[in-house]
C-alpha cells in the first residue's frame, strides 16, 4: 500500500478522499493552492456581518451517510428548509418549473405551448443528438425556445444545438399532458421541483459542513502546484517547494492539471484545453430588510437582466444576515470558450443593482449595506459536444500514469455536494486496492 499519499485540493472531493483514506489507517497530505479551506464550498462573513458562501450552496442528497457525516459535522446544527423556486420572464413570476405553471402567460404563447407539446407527446420519437433536439421532443419548439434554451444561453454560454445531453439528470422535468394542462388552467400547482427540500449549517455558512472532514488532517497552504512528475512521483509548487508521493489524487481542474504533468503529448493537451467550463461572477448584495423574495432561487430568462439566477443566503438561515438584515446573490455567467469576461468584477455591480430594480426585487428607499463582485473561474462543466471526446483522451493518460482524479473538475462533471464527496472516496478506495 501507498505510504505517502498526496492530494491536490481541500474542496469537497478531496475532503472525501482523505476521509475515506482516514478511515482505513492512512494519512495523506492535502495542498490547498489558497490560504483556506473548502475550494468552491468556502464561505466569508463580510465586516457588515453578511455570509456569503461561494456561489449558492445547499445539501439535498437523499444519501442517509452522507446526510448523517454532514450532520455530525455542525453538530445537528442545521436549518431543514423547504423549497420555494420561482422565474421571472418579461414581468411574470411563475412558479417553477415553467412547463407545468403557464397560468397567467400570454394566451396565444399558451395555446402555442400545449398545442406543440400533445403533437410532440403523439409523434415519432426523434433522433437525439443534442441538448436542443431533446427540447424540441420534450417540450415542443414554442416553449424550448422562449424558455429552457434562452435560460441555457445564460446559463451555459453556449447555446442548445452545441451541448450535449450527458448533464440532465433529473434537472429538467418532463410533464405528462394532465400537468401541463392543469397548470395552464389553474394558478395552484403540485410541487415537481427535484428540491423539495434541503438542508444548510445554522452558522458560518455552508463550509461548516466540513468540520469533521478537516479534523485531524495534514493540509499545507499556499501550495500551488507547478509541476507534477509521474515518473519520479514528484510534486513541485510555486513557493519553491518539492515532495514525492507514492500516490497522487487530484480535484484540480483537468485544464490546469495536465499542462503540469511532465512528459504529456500533444494530443493530450490539446483535449484538455477542449474541456470548457463557465466562469461565474457572483455579486452579493445587502440590504436592511429581509423581505425581499418568496423564493430561495429564482432563474430569470430575459436575455435583457444581466444576471441568470439570484438566491438569497438569509433565507438558508438567520446566521448568514445581522438582525433584520436580508441578502442576494446574482450570478452572472462567463466562459473563456464561448463568452469571455472582458470586463472587471467590480463594474458588474451597478448593472446588477439596476436590473434588481427593474424586477422589482430592489425599492425605491432601499438601503444597500454591503455590494461586492467575486469571480469564480471554475464554476460548471459545460456539456458541448467537445466534451466526451476530449475527456476520454484525458482521463486515459491520467489512467496511464497513475494520477486518481476526483471532483467535479476531476472528473469534469455536473457533481453535486454529495457526489463529489462520493468521487473522492472512489479516487481514494482505487488507491487502497492498489488499482
Amino acid at each position: 500500500m501507498a505510504s505517502s499519499i498526496a492530494v491536490i485540493g481541500s474542496g469537497m472531493a478531496a475532503l472525501g478522499a482523505a476521509y475515506r483514506l482516514r478511515e482505513n489507517g492512512v494519512v495523506p497530505t492535502l495542498y490547498e493552492k489558497n490560504t483556506y479551506p473548502g475550494g468552491h464550498t468556502a464561505s466569508w462573513k463580510n465586516e457588515q456581518g453578511f455570509v456569503f458562501d461561494e456561489g449558492p450552496h445547499i445539501s439535498f442528497t437523499k444519501d442517509k451517510r452522507v446526510q448523517s457525516l454532514l450532520a455530525k459535522s455542525v453538530n445537528n446544527e442545521y436549518e431543514v428548509i423547504n423549497a420555494k423556486v420561482n422565474n421571472y420572464w418579461k414581468g411574470h413570476w411563475i412558479k417553477h418549473p415553467a412547463q407545468c405553471n403557464l397560468y397567467g402567460l400570454p394566451s396565444e404563447l399558451i395555446v402555442n405551448i400545449l398545442r406543440e407539446f400533445i403533437e410532440t407527446t403523439y409523434s415519432e420519437r426523434r433522433d437525439i443528438k443534442t441538448y436542443a433536439d431533446w427540447l424540441f421532443a420534450s417540450y415542443g419548439e414554442t416553449f424550448a425556445r422562449t424558455f429552457p434554451m434562452t435560460y441555457g444561453k445564460k446559463y451555459h454560454t453556449v447555446s442548445a444545438d452545441r451541448m450535449s445531453t450527458d448533464w440532465l439528470g433529473p434537472r429538467l422535468y418532463k410533464p405528462d399532458i394532465e400537468e401541463i394542462l392543469r397548470g395552464a388552467i389553474s394558478p395552484s400547482t403540485p410541487d415537481v421541483h427535484y428540491v423539495s427540500d434541503f438542508r444548510y449549517p445554522t452558522r458560518d455558512g455552508f463550509v461548516a459542513y466540513l468540520r469533521l472532514f478537516l479534523e485531524n488532517l495534514h493540509i499545507r497552504f499556499d501550495h500551488n502546484v507547478d509541476a507534477i512528475n509521474p515518473d519520479a512521483k514528484e510534486l513541485r509548487f510555486r513557493n519553491g517547494a518539492c515532495v514525492k508521493y507514492d500516490a497522487l489524487i487530484s480535484s484540480m481542474p483537468l485544464p490546469e492539471l495536465l499542462p503540469r504533468i511532465a512528459g504529456v503529448p500533444d494530443d493530450v493537451l490539446e483535449a484538455s484545453q477542449k474541456l470548457a467550463c463557465t466562469t461565474c461572477v457572483v455579486v452579493n448584495i445587502g440590504l436592511d430588510r429581509d423581505n425581499i423574495s418568496d423564493a430561495h432561487w429564482t432563474y430569470f430568462y430575459d436575455d435583457d437582466f444581466i444576471f441568470t439566477r439570484l438566491s438569497f443566503p438569509h433565507m438558508l438561515s438567520p446566521g448568514n444576515v445581522p438582525p433584520g438584515k436580508g441578502s442576494i446573490q446574482a450570478e452572472l455567467y462567463y466562459s473563456r470558450k464561448y463568452r469571455p469576461l472582458t470586463v472587471s468584477e467590480n463594474s458588474l455591480i451597478d448593472p446588477t443593482l439596476r436590473d434588481l430594480r427593474r424586477c422589482g426585487l430592489l425599492r425605491e428607499g432601499d438601503k444597500v449595506v454591503c455590494k461586492e463582485a467575486k469571480v469564480i473561474p471554475y464554476a460548471n462543466v459545460i456539456f458541448d459536444l467537445d466534451r466526451d471526446a476530449a475527456l476520454n483522451v484525458v482521463h486515459g493518460f491520467l489512467d496511464e500514469v497513475g494520477i486518481k482524479y476526483c471532483g467535479r473538475y476531476g472528473e469534469w462533471g455536473y457533481h453535486w455536494t454529495d457526489q463529489s464527496l462520493m468521487s473522492g472516496e472512489r479516487a481514494a478506495d482505487e488507491v487502497l486496492d492498489g488499482k
